[in-house]
């Protein structure tokens, strides 16, 4: 079978969030599988910069038509051994990006698009031709399966810089031989993010004028990209079970639930996965000490350490609470934030690593400097920092408003980390209330204050807590099972 993974971003190449983690972890997985797997991206200026001696450029240029003008499309590839990279351990070859052959992963690269600083826009807002710059993506990626006469069986799309790969596979590129036995998937990762431009962008996706009209990608009077998506896809998947359901709500469905429910049998919610080889609290480079289930001192010790680094009073008797994330209304800051000083007179101490929308930047450092010696707030993303939080925490907070899957709670019980999330979408379903984590409802600094005071109860009592430390360690949220889902899926609509 052969798949492709098309997306804007992906690790180690490129990410902003949690959508390059899912993307490239899946193609590695793949590769672990024996699948034929092919990885497709945006070559961006910070990914040129950081892994040039690894990348090559192939030689081959397409001219992609953009509305009435046409940009050129310059294809490079992943060296069949990056510099310095060597991996002789057999066991390990299918699961390492630095021994793939070139003809596994390839970049799109135009420098007007992509030769940019961020990937999707600047704080003052998003890149007013993210329209032409994405259609340009999704055509080059279709163009370059036809040029290297690559037969896809599968075309899995991610997000709405994807979203026009599934209807074009269904009119400007459905007399294509190579598509001839194409599926196309499309995850949503998050219903909240839509690609929406004015009516003029239909010009610029070469569609014709019929697809502008409710069944097709219009919106409100604008372009859809992620609407084009679910139209044209022949499979819809998004991040957790509940999530599929509350997608199809006019509560959680940001104006596409009518369109989703209409497309309800093509919907299905599979959890995403952590790659364990990262996250791995027995053999983190990052952690000064390691530990696992059956030896839990290592966590302690890293207790100590962050809070020696993070300069908080107290010993390693107090809770230790932390927050990493992006920071913005969909994750809960403004609950949270509320609620801080009602945590620390509990007796907990803070810990706070991300960076996002300035209103939270502001918010939280004012509330840093009025409890300065037991919340420490890092404004931005260390990866070392961040491994050390979550393994040096005792609870793990998620007051997200939604969470359509979430990848925190998941590293912090691998790393024995208890979290308290709000009772939505892919945090209903992996945290066990009571069992390996605590849920809670309300959307309200009282909602979460209700999960926090359920959770020190049970920290009060050490051997309890031990027990539901060593059961959120033993949960499987590898990602092995998610794709072999995704793989049973493929299958029942292949052709």
């Amino acid at each position: 079978m052969k798949v492709a993974i098309v997306t804007s971003e992906a690790v180690p190449f490129s990410k902003t969030g949690g959508l390059a983690d899912v993307t490239g972890t899946l193609f590695k997985e793949y590769l672990h599988m024996g699948i034929e797997a092919f990885l497709f991206m945006p070559l961006y200026k910070r990914t040129a910069e950081q892994f040039g001696e690894e990348i090559q450029d192939t030689g081959i240029a397409i001219d992609i038509p953009i509305g009435k003008a046409s940009r050129q499309c310059k294809v490079f590839t992943l060296k069949s051994q990056g510099k310095g990279r060597q991996n002789t351990d057999k066991k390990n070859l299918a699961s390492d990006f630095w021994l793939l052959t070139s003809e596994r992963v390839f970049f799109i690269g135009n420098e007007e698009y992509f030769g940019r600083d961020e990937l999707y826009g600047t704080p003052r807002g998003d890149y007013p031709d993210n329209d032409q710059r994405f259609a340009f993506f999704c055509k080059s990626v279709l163009e370059l399966c036809k040029k290297l006469k690559i037969d896809m069986d599968v075309i899995h799309c991610n997000d709405w810089q994807t979203g026009l790969i599934p209807i074009y596979l269904k009119t400007l590129y459905s007399s294509a031989d190579v598509f001839r036995k194409t599926i196309s998937v499309i995850t949503i990762h998050n219903l909240g993010y839509q690609g929406i431009f004015p009516p003029q962008t239909m010009e610029i996706t070469g569609l014709g004028w019929e697809f502008f009209q409710m069944e097709g990608v219009e919106f409100y009077g604008n372009v859809n990209f992620l609407k084009a998506g679910i139209v044209g896809a022949d499979i819809i998947t998004t991040v957790s079970r509940t999530y599929a359901k509350e997608i199809l709500t006019p509560e959680s469905g940001f104006g596409l639930d009518g369109i989703l429910r209409k497309r309800a049998d093509r919907i299905y919610g599979i959890l995403n996965g952590i790659d364990y080889n990262e996250w791995n609290p027995s053999a983190d480079k990052f952690l000064p000490y390691s530990y696992n289930r059956s030896r839990l001192s290592g966590k302690t010790k890293c207790k100590a350490e962050l809070m020696k680094l993070c300069s908080l009073e107290g010993d390693t008797d107090a809770p230790l609470m932390s927050f990493v994330g992006r920071l913005s209304s969909q994750k809960g800051i403004d609950i949270f934030a509320d609620a801080i000083p009602e945590i620390i007179t509990k007796g907990a101490n803070i810990v706070i690593l991300g960076k996002g929308e300035e209103y939270y930047h502001t918010l939280l450092n004012s509330v840093r400097e009025r409890f300065y010696r037991r919340l420490f707030f890092y404004s931005g993303f260390d990866e070392a920092i961040a491994h050390l939080t979550y393994a040096g925490s005792d609870i793990f907070l998620m007051p997200s408003r939604y969470e359509p899957c979430g990848l925190g709670q998941m590293i912090a019980m691998r790393y024995g980390t208890i979290p308290i999330g709000r009772n939505t979408g892919g945090l209903a379903d992996t945290i066990e209330d009571g069992e390996t984590g605590f849920l809670f409802n309300d959307y309200s600094s009282r909602g979460l204050m209700s999960g926090i005071g359920r959770a020190l109860a049970c920290y009060a009592d050490r051997e309890l807590w031990q027990r539901m430390t060593k059961s959120a360690m033993g949960k499987d949220f590898s990602w092995e099972r998610s794709a072999r889902l995704y793989l049973e899926l493929y299958r029942k609509f292949s052709r």
